[in-house]
Order: C-alpha cells, then structure tokens, then sequence
C-alpha cells in the first residue's frame, strides 16, 4: 500500500525502508477520534497512517535510526504531536519500544537482513507473527477462533512488493487474502459492493462504537474479506487477493468522494 511513495519514502534503500516499515506497521492503528489526530507537514496538513507515516519516517531520518528500544515517553510524544493527542499512546509506545528490542536481542539489530532471503509471503508472514506478539489479531467468533492478522499481512506485502520493485525479484504474495480493517469496508459500501442492515447501518452512521471482538466487527471485517475473495474469483484468479485489497483501499484516498462513515472499534489491530 505504500508503493506510491509517500514523502520520498522510496528514495532511501531496501534496507532502511524495511526496516522502518516494521516500527511504523507495528503501531498503523486506530486513528478515529473527535478531532481527530491531525499533524502539520511541509505540504499541508496530514492525518491518519499518513500522518503517522510523516513523523517516524521525518524522526528515522533526522536520527539515522530505526531503534526505538531506549525512546522516552517524552520523546515518542513529541514525534507524534499533533492538534491532539494520537489515540492509544501509551500502547503505541510500548510496542514499538518492544519490537525494537525483538529486533535487537533476536535479529542482531537488523530485521532486514534477518528475512533478506525468504521470497515467499508465508515465510515472512510466520517470522512477523512468532516474533512481534504484536501482530496478533484473532477474535473469537460463536465458539470459533477467526484469524485476521491485519497488520502482519500489510507487512508482509509491503516488504516483498518493495523488494520487488527495488532488487528485481519475483517475490510471491499470492497466500494473502487482504487487510480487514475499517477503512476497506467503507470504501465497498460506497461502491455498493457491501451493505448492512439497518440496524448496523444505523449505528455506523451515527458513529456509535462497536465493541472489539463483538459479532459485528468481526462480521463486517470477514465480509470484507468474502468480497475480495469473491472479485477474485470474477477476474478467474488472475489477480492476487492482496492486489484486490490495496486497490481498493486506494479508492479511499480520493477526498474528492464523499463515503459514509466508516466503523469505529477501539484496538490496535487496524
């Protein structure tokens, strides 16, 4: 998803660019509030993952590092100050601090060069998801265990579509099946290809909070998933769920389309 290159992030090389996407993807979550968490950048002013983006990358840039491991709540806050206070601070802080320190106890301070060779999305997937605890994004669902793992996903796919941009190799993604996240579904409902009942539809709209790990969430975020499986199986599997996925979460980058709001479950798995 971050292959158009927000602020010159693909000017730097692989490495640091895989290694700042696993801190930034580690603490991409829940940026909804009233206001919500606006930043000021050079071109204007930012919000949500951009914004998030802006202020790790601008602080990776201007300290030459990726280690978070020794940050102060002071100076974590200052990176992210904005019109407001960021949503969930303090778990923010605590993951990124923690995956820093993964990072430097079980990778010798390199993730990148810790998952160079793997090529193949399963691979990384399983090294994100038995190292950085973080990651995990399960909901119990009628007595069911329902695996979303969101955020582990957008990092799998942006390391290997990144990699094959810049190394020239034939990465394989093709295991994905999409982000299920809040922002994707409102995207499908403006387009049509999702609906709610009236109920559901009656709490979004009127921006009502949805509890984690209720039905509804955990429908919505699986529904999403059935429609990109199901376009998938319309273009006869030529294209890759996870392609699917980010164009149209592309689709919501448009200001100029006026969506329905999306729905609004405090967590940090998306």
């Amino acid at each position: 998803m971050i292959s158009y290159s927000p602020y010159d992030l693909l000017d730097l090389s692989t490495e640091k660019i895989i290694n700042f996407l696993l801190v930034y993807e580690s603490i991409d979550f829940s940026f909804w509030g009233d206001p919500k968490w606006t930043i000021d950048t050079d071109d204007g002013k930012e919000d949500g993952s951009i914004a998030l983006l802006y202020t790790i990358l601008k602080y990776v840039k201007e300290k030459n590092t990726t280690d978070f491991s020794n940050i102060t709540k002071d100076e974590f806050r200052e990176i992210l100050k904005g019109n407001v206070e960021i949503p969930l601070f303090e778990e923010r802080y605590n993951i990124i601090k923690n995956v820093s320190k993964i990072v430097n106890e079980e990778m010798d301070g390199n993730f990148y060069e810790f998952i160079k060779d793997i090529t193949i999305d399963t691979e990384l997937f399983e090294v994100i998801v038995n190292y950085f605890q973080n990651f995990k994004d399960e909901r119990i669902y009628k007595d069911e265990k329902i695996y979303f793992y969101k955020l582990a996903q957008l990092l799998t796919s942006d390391i290997l579509h990144i990699r094959e941009l810049k190394e020239n190799i034939r990465m394989d993604y093709s295991h994905l099946i999409g982000c299920a996240d809040y922002k994707i579904p409102q995207v499908m409902r403006g387009l049509g290809i999702l609906e709610y009942n009236d109920k559901l539809a009656n709490i979004i709209d009127n921006k009502k909070e949805i509890k984690i790990n209720s039905e509804y969430e955990v429908e919505i975020r699986a529904n999403m998933l059935v429609v990109i499986d199901l376009i998938k199986e319309k273009l006869k599997n030529k294209v890759c769920s996870i392609d699917i996925n980010d164009y149209i979460w592309s689709q919501g980058r448009n200001k100029n389309k006026e969506l329905k709001p999306y729905h609004l479950t405090r967590n940090t798995n998306y």
